[in-house]
């Protein structure tokens, strides 16, 4: 006779075209009975299409008719807000007072880090006017919908991207839009796009106080924040605007990690600081946050964002940053 364990473990092995994750990753199961043979399984697929729809549940009836005991199975759907599905361990956004930084770049690697770990993780583009989370990813595909939600487009190792690059016709195509418009892409991005359970959703900000912070810091259960900068001196005073409005606005700063922070001679290894001296340790101590790391400008990671490859990239300063923050978020339980 199947139990509910069974049927929970064969729904774990019906995956969505994209992104490829299951049925129960995306927490669309909603309620599962066995009793004297039938099964009853209920879903919520949210944002797909009426002809995935009925896909699903052939895949779905298949794999529960397979299980030992199974005299019949009937699939029920219930129709629920996206927002309802979505369970997330920690949201993490990466903010600059100041553009060019690397930003894009360092929430992209955090992403990269978590998951090879083996955690699930999302990243949310609110960089609304300047996307380039996936152009780094290489993606390119629109993301599958509904006329009330949206599905994440998924990247080669598993990461789940919304941005609104995906859903542009051209990816070159400028965004002229005011402030409220901004903010209620990303309520939208929060609300209506179907992330399911992630261990980590890393948000994206664009440089800056203003409405796409405010609002995210307003609107979205943010764990922490982490804070990029360069070593000028011009830098790091516009990172200061932007602690200070996190403190205001009551958001704990898990670290800072200092981008283009030197250039290593690959003839002798010699550590060249082109920007002047480090101001990491002073920027951790004004912030009272670990400064997790100083990352190098390194061609190599230029080139793979550049080509769509960048979860290809491996460097002792990216381990280094990758460990030092897992150390500094509050545990959760490891996959």
């Amino acid at each position: 006779m199947a139990t509910v364990e069974q049927v929970e473990e064969a729904l774990g092995e019906v995956l969505l075209l994209e992104p490829r994750r299951s049925l129960a990753e995306l927490n669309m199961v909603r309620d599962i009975k066995v009793a004297e043979g039938q099964v009853k399984v209920t879903l919520a697929l949210t944002a797909l299409s009426d002809a995935a729809k009925e896909a699903i549940q052939e895949r779905v009836h298949s794999a529960i008719e397979k299980l030992p005991g199974v005299k019949g199975a009937v699939i029920d759907l219930v129709e629920l807000p996206a927002e309802e599905l979505n369970q997330f361990g920690h949201v993490i956004a990466v903010m600059s007072g100041k553009g060019g930084v690397g930003k894009s770049v360092v929430a992209a690697l955090l992403a990269i880090g978590l998951n090879r770990q083996g955690y699930q993780v999302g990243i949310l583009d609110a960089d609304i006017t300047g996307p380039s989370i996936p152009m780094m990813f290489g993606l390119k595909a629109r993301p599958m919908s509904s006329e009330s939600a949206l599905l994440p487009v998924g990247t080669r190792s598993g990461i789940e991207v919304m941005s609104l690059n995906l859903l542009l016709p051209h990816e070159d195509d400028a965004v002229i839009w005011r402030g409220p418009l901004l903010a209620r892409m990303i309520t939208q991005f929060w609300q209506d796009v179907v992330w399911g359970k992630l261990d980590y959703l890393i948000v994206d900000l664009p440089p800056g106080t203003a409405d796409i912070p405010l609002t995210v810091m307003q609107t979205l259960s943010l764990s922490g924040l982490v804070i990029v900068f360069t070593p000028q001196e011009l830098a790091a005073m516009v990172v200061r605007k932007a602690v200070g409005m996190a403190q205001k606005m009551s958001i704990p700063i898990i670290g800072v990690v200092e981008n283009m922070s030197y250039f290593l001679l690959p003839e002798t290894g010699k550590r060249i600081e082109l920007f002047g001296p480090s101001k990491g340790e002073e920027m951790s101590q004004e912030v009272v946050a670990p400064l997790l790391g100083q990352l190098p400008i390194d061609p190599e990671l230029a080139q793979l964002c550049d080509s769509g490859h960048i979860e290809r990239y491996n460097s002792e300063a990216f381990t280094a940053l990758s460990q030092a923050f897992a150390q500094a978020m509050p545990a959760l339980a490891h996959p």
